[in-house]
């Protein structure tokens, strides 16, 4: 160890003010593990000149102790396991393919992928996938909130909740601060199992009776009151509302174009290979 500190030491000695910048006039060793050698330059690319020097030593110290390890490790591998060279090999290679090809296929598709989406997309998607859109899940509509037992405006809040007109919706949301949790956009479908995470005091009631249309329910526990107003349900295996499932949609329509883009050029490429007479199946 004290060895590997001086190492360190002698490199942040001859930092420029770049931080880290060493005049190479040659490459020096800093550690040795059999015939592989491990060189400033190498430590140089770990460095960053936001750190302080003590952690910079602290970096260089464990950098260099794992890369002894490392080929420790893998010289002893390769003696262990030298009958399975070859297959290691193969699969280096294979790895390496497959790199290559997906890189490709990536950059294609950031460049060439048609990522514009209708409304009418999702609308006729939606009509020839609906067999695919079963809720495995109830969902509801549905209004809540939360506040404190000793609010002083209580019962204005409770009146205007249980109220079905916009005016008194729109007091309801005038006095957000005074809640301590809501949800007042009865337009928007939530998974039962969302709804059960986030109102807790729920879980007492049973499941059939929160899942009636038209539901109010009024629950407490030591210090806060809850709210809850049940406008609409859909049951487990109905289908799913096209608003529920259009982020779902898009991305479905987006891997199709995918595929299809990706088959397209596979295709070309194949067809201009022949014209050139650049394969041939024997």
């Amino acid at each position: 160890m004290k060895k590997i500190n001086l190492i360190v030491v002698c490199i942040l000695v001859f930092a420029s003010c770049e931080y880290f910048t060493i005049k190479q006039e040659q490459e020096k060793v800093v550690a040795r593990v059999h015939e592989s050698y491990l060189y400033e330059s190498d430590l140089m690319k770990i460095l960053n000149k936001n750190i302080s020097k003590q952690d910079s030593i602290l970096l260089i110290n464990n950098y260099i102790n794992n890369w002894v390890k490392q080929q420790l490790l893998l010289v002893k591998a390769q003696i262990n396991l030298a009958d399975e060279a070859e297959d290691f090999e193969k699969l280096v290679e294979k790895y390496k393919e497959d790199l290559f090809i997906n890189s490709y296929k990536e950059a294609v598709v950031k460049e060439y992928l048609n990522t514009d989406i209708t409304q009418q997309d999702i609308d006729d998607f939606y009509l020839k996938n609906t067999k695919n859109f079963r809720l495995n899940e109830e969902l509801l509509k549905l209004k809540y909130i939360k506040f404190s037992k000793n609010i002083p405006n209580k019962k204005e809040l409770l009146d205007l909740f249980k109220s079905s007109k916009k005016k008194d919706l729109d007091s309801l949301q005038t006095q957000e601060l005074s809640l301590i949790s809501h949800h007042l956009n009865d337009s928007i479908w939530i998974k039962y199992s969302d709804l059960m995470a986030k109102v807790s005091v729920l879980k007492d009631v049973a499941k059939k009776q929160l899942l009636k249309k038209e539901f109010f329910i009024q629950k407490e526990d030591s210090i806060s009151l809850y709210l809850v107003t049940v406008k609409q349900v859909l049951k487990r295996n109905d289908l799913a509302p096209k608003s529920y499932i259009t982020p779902t949609i898009r991305q479905m329509i987006l891997h199709q174009r995918k595929l299809l883009l990706l088959r397209n050029i596979e295709e070309t490429l194949i067809e201009d290979a022949q014209k050139k007479e650049q394969f041939e199946i024997y």
